[in-house]
């Protein structure tokens, strides 16, 4: 497995594909069925310690608990949500007894979870991770990235839903 950035020939060559795939798949928007989908239900992740995780996510960043039961798959196991808007919700599971290895990026695996907020919320949640000592990266002066307690990578972004950097992304 190589560990470093691609070479200027493989860059260009991954540019080509990429735009080989934009051609064929990507349809203009009059042209594109409506989607089978409503929204993500939930968003699933893994939490070592479900009182740090609840003080991070709803203390810190400001998304209010909804749902604390217990794991139906996993008897002893928590599975507990967080509202981050519009019907959405992010779930968190602990499981107790497993011997997890710390968050890792991985083929399949989360790269990092992107919630909106408003531009005021995302300035208030700002100071309160400084506040906090949290550390972060920021990033266009709309993203501020992040690691939760167990790693996984947060975004926090303040552009509308639907628009990446000023510009429509759907």
């Amino acid at each position: 497995m190589r560990d470093m950035a691609p070479t200027q020939a493989e860059v260009t060559k991954l540019a080509e594909i990429r735009d080989a795939l934009r051609e064929r798949h990507l349809h203009p928007a009059a042209e594109r069925p409506a989607t089978n989908g409503r929204g993500i239900h939930h968003t699933a992740l893994i939490s070592s310690d479900v009182e740090r995780t609840i003080e991070f996510y709803q203390d810190i960043l400001g998304f209010p608990l909804t749902e604390l039961i217990e794991n139906r798959d996993y008897p002893g196991s928590s599975h507990f949500f967080f509202d981050v808007g519009n019907g959405n919700a992010v779930a968190f599971f602990d499981l107790p007894g497993l011997d997890l290895g710390p968050y890792a990026e991985v083929l399949g695996g989360l790269h990092h979870l992107a919630l909106s907020v408003t531009p005021e919320r995302w300035s208030a949640i700002k100071d309160k991770l400084d506040e906090a000592g949290v550390q972060y990266l920021l990033e266009s002066k709309t993203s501020i990235y992040l690691s939760d307690p167990d790693g996984a990578r947060v975004e926090l972004i303040s552009d509308p839903l639907g628009e990446m950097y000023g510009e429509k992304i759907g």
